[in-house]
């Protein structure tokens, strides 16, 4: 199916109808539902980092003022990527399995910090000191129902969640005289 070429009516219709078979495929199983997505980082020589999980892959780097080479986006800009577009689809995913017609879905994510903690100066944590996500939708919808289907869609979505919420991180450090990247599982 192009997206492009989709009527909106008819794509929310197929958003609808394929998020409802994953849903009535997850409620038969529900342990067939989880999973363990493994993503590989890999940085060599400079800062340019290679990242891959599956069949997808990017480039991730840092500007030359941190010693990079400015050549892809820095990690935060994946970061923050990852909630804005987490809860933009997942918005519009909700929406449509309702049948609301939202014509745009706009998330913005701005995050504050005090970068002297990238380098263990001062007391502060590097973690954003304030992040803030603004949604924006246009839509013909009552704005209660858009308040509605926004908020239920912020408690169960995984990028919002886990920047918001405590969550476990286990770290595993491993040391070789290898260049071959090691994978976890091997």
């Amino acid at each position: 199916m192009d997206p492009f070429s989709t009527p909106p009516q008819d794509r929310d219709a197929v958003i609808r109808d394929r998020q409802n078979a994953v849903i009535a495929r997850m409620q038969a199983d529900p342990e067939a539902a989880r999973s363990t997505i493994v993503t590989t980082a890999v940085v060599g020589e400079g800062l340019a980092c290679n990242v891959r999980q599956g069949r997808f892959s990017a480039l991730l780097d840092l500007g030359p003022g941190m010693g990079g080479d400015a050549a892809g986006p820095s990690p935060g800009f994946f970061g923050r990527a990852a909630i804005g577009g987490c809860v933009a689809m997942a918005v519009k995913m909700l929406a449509a399995r309702e049948g609301v017609r939202f014509r745009r879905v706009t998330a913005t994510v701005e995050t504050d910090f005090d970068d002297t903690a990238l380098f263990g100066l001062g007391a502060s944590s590097a973690a954003p000191t304030e992040t803030r996500v603004i949604v924006t939708v246009v839509t013909d919808a009552d704005p209660a129902v858009v308040d509605d289907i926004v908020a239920r869609t912020l408690d169960m979505d995984p990028w919002f969640l886990a920047l918001r919420d405590p969550q476990r991180v286990r770290t595993t450090v491993r040391t070789t005289e290898s260049e071959a990247v090691m994978v976890p599982g091997q």
